[in-house]
């Protein structure tokens, strides 16, 4: 099976102050895997009018950590709130010694800091980069989202996405709902995708079909079970199950019988054993055990997930929780990415917004060749 999907796809192209139909034909797409080079991370950072209220600073202790891990590889694209904000985060930056040569930053207003899913979702056409900006609505209208879904557009004008073609399209999607092998292949629940609150008028075929237009996808593997307590955007994969490299997927599991997780999670194991490549074989599996229950301070469970890990050039970046099985799951990971650094990076601070280190960020690809 090829590595790219000719589409001919109408599309909504971004123009100054309006959006227009248009007509893109005998075009090769593919949506390339996170291991691809990148050329650089974004992260919207957060402030004081985000959720993040008291423990803000601890928060951005985080994000500190995980730019200094990012900007020994790649560059960073930031954004922040205002003129203001924008001076504490080059003030922290430079304290922590991270390199401004590595760093641009930009200002626009943010509703929260998730640039996984309001951020561009990036493909390859005909060996070129383009960015769709898809429809961010709040994990179906679950929490404000104007601000965050203006973002991109706002990005791509003040040329922080340089002259990367840049599309808007009328179709709900968040970036950590999928994840792809970058040879045709896409990894999804039906939980998110079928949720009637993003795509209502469009059932499974449909949506598929628009997978297909916009991102070349060639097959959708569909996981109807697992989930995780606390996870508010109906069971994002980046949260389950993610590839590795095409053959080999990690994914989020329980054996405790006792805990709540245990009878879905084996469920989507289950589902995942019969799952075939796109060779027809089956895939390996490396299995990354939940940590402890951790709940936030009003009582609700949080879903921490190792699987939620960011691939940046060179290195991966592991959620950590505190917990015993951080060791495991770093080790189990190393041995995915024996030629990347295994870095780990305390989540616990973001986990109490219902999300953890891949829901903060967003690749853009590097093409070579």
């Amino acid at each position: 099976m090829s590595q790219a999907q000719q589409t001919g796809t109408a599309w909504y192209k971004e123009n100054p102050g309006n959006s227009t139909l248009y007509s893109e034909s005998d075009t090769l797409t593919t949506l390339p895997a996170e291991w691809a080079p990148q050329r650089a991370i974004m992260l919207t950072w957060p402030h004081a009018a985000t959720d993040w209220g008291t423990n803000l600073a601890e928060a951005e202790s985080v994000f500190i950590e995980i730019a200094q891990a990012i900007s020994a590889c790649e560059q960073l694209i930031i954004t922040c709130c205002d003129e203001s904000h924008k001076k504490s985060v080059l003030k922290k930056l430079e304290t922590a010694h991270i390199p401004r040569k590595r760093v641009s930053i930009f200002v626009h207003v943010s509703n929260d800091c998730w640039t996984r899913d309001h951020g561009p979702i990036a493909v390859i056409e005909n060996g070129h980069t383009h960015l769709l900006d898809f429809e961010f609505n709040g994990w179906g209208g679950k929490y404000p989202a104007q601000k965050d879904n203006q973002l991109s557009r706002a990005l791509y004008k003040q040329g922080a996405l340089d002259e990367t073609p840049f599309t808007t399209l009328p179709f709900v999607l968040e970036g950590g709902s999928i994840d792809t092998d970058g040879q045709g292949t896409l990894l999804t629940t039906t939980a998110c995708l079928l949720s009637p609150t993003r795509n209502p008028s469009l059932d499974r075929t449909e949506i598929e079909h628009r997978l297909n237009q916009y991102l070349g996808v060639q097959r959708v593997l569909w996981l109807q079970h697992g989930w995780l307590r606390g996870d508010d955007t109906d069971s994002h994969i980046d949260m389950l199950a993610r590839f590795c490299d095409p053959a080999t997927i990690a994914y989020t599991c329980c054996d405790n019988e006792a805990d709540e997780h245990f009878t879905p999670l084996q469920a989507m194991k289950q589902e995942l054993a019969a799952f075939r490549t796109c060779t027809g074989k089956a895939y390996t599996f490396v299995p990354l055990p939940i940590p402890r229950a951790i709940y936030h301070k009003e009582g609700q469970r949080l879903p921490a997930s190792y699987a939620n890990f960011l691939i940046i050039n060179k290195a991966v970046l592991v959620p950590l929780y505190d917990d015993p099985a951080d060791e495991i799951a770093l080790g189990n990971l190393q041995a995915c990415f024996p030629d990347r650094q295994i870095i780990g990076i305390n989540c616990l601070p973001i986990i109490q917004q219902y999300g953890s280190l891949h829901c903060l960020t967003m690749q853009l690809p590097r093409v070579t060749g």
